[in-house]
């Protein structure tokens, strides 16, 4: 059987999705090929005869580039069985199957694509069979690379002094055991997580430093979800490859709650962390359900700064709570906490994206603002009860765009978000101190951002 695995995009990672893919297929004798549409085209790698094609979606903005992409995929294959799969498959299975999707997988899907593949060989091709979303554990294998670009062609490194380091991806768990409303995981996962186990991982990032890579990019959910398996993952990376470096997503409240594990992730080499602070508001923080205060926030910021870990935050910064006041109140705490160089731009145009079954579709709070789901949209539309947040947040939005595409740097990026607010807000914007960005560190040169509505701006070209 012919397989063709797409993945629309994935925030300019080598995505573990279709490796670990790859592998499950090809153990089941078929010939699989690798689609990575944020860097390839779908006409150098889609055949005619192809009798399976599977779209992985791991985010809002690759379920909406498979969207896109499936009159092409359909035109380039017309005899193909078609499936998506991946945390964004199950959310949108009514829209998808709208499209002629004929199987959604969810969860652990890797079982549920060998099964698939079972049912077509013998001529099955009918209705699914196989669970929409399933999470019991699973064995994992070693993931098959060898199919996907180099790594050299996905985001890199960027340190301060401007040099550049390939950058490795790897996933130690799946899910999260936390509920965090806005989070698109919780409707899938319902606080549950998957361990990947220990050698898997280390064998896959083994194979990428062979591959050049010189730095590890941990993608899970959150790092700490099972504390004692990531430090023993870190630990021999550290050991085997101690010029390695890598980063991974925390929790506020698992870096004040687990500072010697923090201090064992900076010895074995952790350059920064990335954080979903999401809000300086703790109004807003209680609603979104995030587990973690205004307070908490800047203690972690503080202990990392003493620990010698960078924070990179990031932030939902305009929902249905955010006031003209609010939005103010986080500038002037990032300029406070001199993390002007810290929080990418983009985090500052934010807007929450709410999602088919999400938590937050649950609040009271949002009775007669939430409007029903808008599949253009792939969520939930919302408005500000104050109609200038909406228009600062599309002002900000454009800037912010505008600006990166004009390679200016992160300080007069702010100093332009700053002046709009304050516009907006009817207040003259007081002057920023010489000091209030802090020093640059090193980041990624693909930016992280998730919860957030779409900005409408083409990322491939099929």
């Amino acid at each position: 059987m012919k397989i063709t695995l797409v993945n629309p995009y994935e925030l300019g990672r080598q995505p573990f999705g279709l490796a670990e893919a790859a592998a499950w297929l090809e153990r089941e004798g078929c010939t699989v090929v690798c689609c990575d549409l944020s860097i390839q085209r779908l006409d150098d790698y889609l055949e005619a005869d192809t009798d399976l094609v599977a779209i992985y979606v791991a985010m809002h903005t690759a379920t909406r580039i498979a969207i896109e992409a499936l009159p092409k995929i359909r035109q380039l294959a017309p005899a193909a069985s078609l499936c998506v799969y991946g945390l964004y498959a199950p959310m949108n299975a009514a829209l998808f199957r709208s499209l002629g999707v004929q199987t959604i997988l969810g969860g652990e899907y890797e079982p549920g694509l060998v099964s698939l593949v079972r049912r077509l060989k013998t001529g099955q091709a009918g209705e699914q069979t196989e669970p929409e979303i399933r999470l019991d554990k699973i064995d994992f294998i070693a993931p098959q690379r060898g199919k996907l670009p180099a790594l050299s062609r996905y985001a890199s490194l960027i340190h301060p002094d401007g040099s550049h380091r390939t950058v490795g991806f790897a996933e130690t768990t799946r899910g999260c055991k936390y509920l965090c409303r806005h989070c698109p995981i919780v409707p899938v996962y319902q606080g549950r997580f998957r361990v990947i186990p220990a050698d898997i991982v280390l064998d896959d990032i083994r194979a990428q430093i062979r591959e050049g890579a010189r730095h590890i990019s941990f993608g899970d959910p959150d790092f700490l979800n099972g504390p004692g398996h990531a430090l023993r993952i870190v630990r021999v990376l550290h050991d085997e490859f101690p010029d390695v470096t890598y980063d991974a997503t925390i929790k506020i409240e698992h870096i004040v709650n687990y500072p010697r594990e923090i201090r064992t992730l900076r010895d074995t080499g952790c350059l920064f962390i990335l954080s979903a602070v999401e809000s300086v508001d703790d109004g807003i923080l209680r609603e979104l359900d995030k587990g973690h205060t205004r307070a908490d926030f800047i203690a972690a910021l503080a202990f990392l700064r003493a620990t010698g870990i960078d924070l990179t935050p990031t932030f939902v910064a305009f929902t249905p709570w955010t006031t003209l006041e609010v939005y103010l109140e986080l500038l002037r705490q990032i300029v406070e906490l001199r993390l002007v160089e810290s929080v990418a731009p983009v985090q500052l145009s934010i807007r929450l994206l709410i999602p088919a079954g999400s938590y937050l579709l649950r609040l009271a709070s949002l009775a007669g603002i939430i409007e029903p789901f808008d599949r253009q949209l792939l969520g939930h539309p919302w408005r500000n009860p104050d109609p200038r947040v909406d228009q600062l947040q599309q002002d900000i939005q454009a800037w912010v765009a505008q600006a990166e595409r004009d390679d200016l740097p992160r300080r007069a990026i702010f100093q332009g978000v700053w002046e709009r607010a304050h516009r907006q807000a009817g207040i003259a914007a007081p002057p920023l101190a010489p000091d209030c960005a802090g020093k640059a560190i090193p980041r990624l040169s693909e930016n992280w951002y998730c919860c957030a509505e779409p900005t409408g701006e083409q990322l491939v070209s099929f």
